[in-house]
């Protein structure tokens, strides 16, 4: 997969971006694992932005690896200063799940109450409710039908 290529505007706003973020991928003496890979991916999935430190001294290695993560998880490069690589790609869109009967977003969800013994050896009691999209569970486990937003009477005036 060929890396993204940007224009240098673009480049230099995620290069502006990605100042204040920490590594979140580190690099070590084995190199680029599948493992590291692997990480990289998730990392760019979930933030699109992320910055790889590369541990190993040799710059021509740290080059080299740059270029493959780049190539293997279709990124592209933003920046390379010292031992810190900066990449960038677009998070994707996620898909709409969809009910059993095939309604998108219906709110109604199905969840488990514990209610847990008076003596504590005893089973756990497990009760499945469905809870609406206008509803909440409480610490206690009852379900409450969430209040309406009140407006100010100051602002009505």
């Amino acid at each position: 997969m060929p890396a993204i290529e940007l224009t240098t505007a673009e480049r230099k706003v995620h290069r502006a971006d990605a100042h204040h973020l920490d590594p979140v991928v580190m690099i070590g003496g084995d190199g680029l694992t599948p493992a590291v890979v692997k990480e990289a991916d998730a990392a760019l999935k979930a933030h699109g932005l992320i910055k790889v430190r590369v541990l190993g001294d040799d710059r021509a290695v740290r080059e080299d690896i740059y270029a493959q993560l780049c190539d293997k998880l279709s990124a592209a490069p933003i920046q390379h200063i010292g031992k810190l690589l900066v990449l960038w790609r677009p998070i994707p869109e996620k898909q709409a799940s969809e009910d059993k009967d095939g309604r998108k977003g219906s709110g109604v969800r199905e969840i488990k109450l514990f209610k847990f013994s008076k003596n504590g050896s005893g089973r756990p009691e497990i009760k499945k409710v469905q809870v609406k999209g206008n509803e909440r569970v409480t610490a206690g486990g009852l379900i409450k039908r969430a209040k309406k937003r009140v407006a100010s009477t100051k602002k009505s005036g």
